[in-house]
């Protein structure tokens, strides 16, 4: 307690003697008897603007350099490789402009630093500086704008009819995936009856959702287009996949899609990289609650024999969940009855 008071005092005389300090500068204001010492200090922060954007840049350059190939992975798509080098155009045009205005800045904060003998020139206005620095940025954005559109509705676009179709649907906090059967048609899904053993929602009514199924992992063939269908079941997700170079929102009540073609086996790419364990991953990079780091998935590029050995090992929902199937017909048997009953009970009756 002692010590806590001995603080506060010398806490308190500290701001006591601040005050003094700045009631004797304002006096000596208003008194005309002022002048202000810019001493060294001005000097010494304009150096360090030049020592700082030195060491800032170079420590930027080293920090790119070592991370560029955590942040570049190798590209397993065909689009990829379209989207990587608009990407990196995009990158040094930026990167261009970025590094001249913060040269100016910087240089400019040195050069013209505060000397009592030097005062600030004046400059309204210059139309042609202007114009200059209006239309050069907005021919460029819009250069940058119109090639991003025409990959975007390439990719999001209708798929190449041969396409192989499933759907991702996000959900706190994990991936369900669904494949078409035989019949390379999705059934309908109804979120009324999302249950623990139904998680899609499947409604077995449907007969193109008779023969669906679900999968643990996604496999897709290599050189073959792959249309994602992609939904969201409560939150804001999004379906990322680096090495594919894929990313598109899993939004609740809007279904999205994407469409892409992978190039590169999942074998190949452990060989590429050297390394046995890896293996393609659809993530989530929206942060949706407290269970967000679970949502990883596995993928799997096949070779095209091997994928069609696998989707033939496939179970539907229906074969998997018979008690679920066997509710559904109930249901449906029951609903045929009281509709036949209803109809019979409005006929009108035979006159006598």
């Amino acid at each position: 307690m002692i010590a806590l008071s001995i603080l506060l005092v010398l806490v308190l005389l500290l701001v006591v003697f601040g005050l003094l300090f700045r009631l004797q500068i304002l006096t000596s204001i208003f008194s005309g008897s002022f002048t202000r010492d810019i001493g060294f200090s001005n000097r010494a922060n304009a150096i360090l603007m030049i020592v700082f954007m030195v060491v800032g840049g170079g420590a930027f350059a080293w920090s790119f350099a070592d991370n560029f190939d955590k942040m570049n992975p190798p590209i397993a798509s065909i689009h990829g490789h379209a989207l990587e080098r608009m990407f990196w155009t995009t990158m040094i045009i930026l990167g261009i402009a970025f590094a001249i205005t913060q040269v100016m800045l910087f240089v400019f904060s040195y050069k013209y630093q505060h000397k009592d003998n030097r005062r600030a020139f004046f400059f309204s206005h210059n139309n042609k500086i202007e114009v200059i620095w209006t239309l050069i940025p907005a021919i460029v954005m819009a250069s940058l704008v119109f090639a991003g559109w025409k990959q975007w509705t390439k990719i999001t676009g209708p798929a190449p009819k041969d396409s192989v179709v499933l759907e991702v649907m996000g959900k706190q906090f994990n991936w369900l995936v669904r494949y078409p059967g035989r019949d390379q048609k999705l059934g309908v899904v109804n979120y009324r009856l999302i249950d623990a053993t139904n998680e899609f929602g499947f409604d077995l009514n449907d007969k193109n959702g008779l023969d669906d199924f679900v999968a643990g992992e996604i496999h897709v063939p290599k050189g073959h287009p792959v249309l994602l269908r992609i939904r969201s079941r409560d939150v804001l997700h999004a379906v990322y996949m680096p090495h594919f170079r894929v990313q598109m929102y899993a939004v609740p009540g809007m279904p999205t899609k994407f469409w892409f073609t992978p190039t590169k086996t999942t074998d190949e790419m452990r060989a590429q990289l050297g390394n046995p364990k890896f293996n393609y991953e659809l993530a989530c990079n929206q942060i949706c609650g407290r269970g967000h780091f679970a949502m990883k998935l596995n993928i799997v590029v096949d070779e095209p024999d091997d994928y069609v050995a696998w989707y033939a090992q496939q179970k539907s929902f229906a074969e998997q969940n018979p008690d679920v199937l066997a509710s559904f017909k109930e249901k449906s048997d029951k609903l045929v009855t009281q509709e036949a009953a209803a109809v019979l009970t409005s006929a009108p009756k035979a006159s006598l």
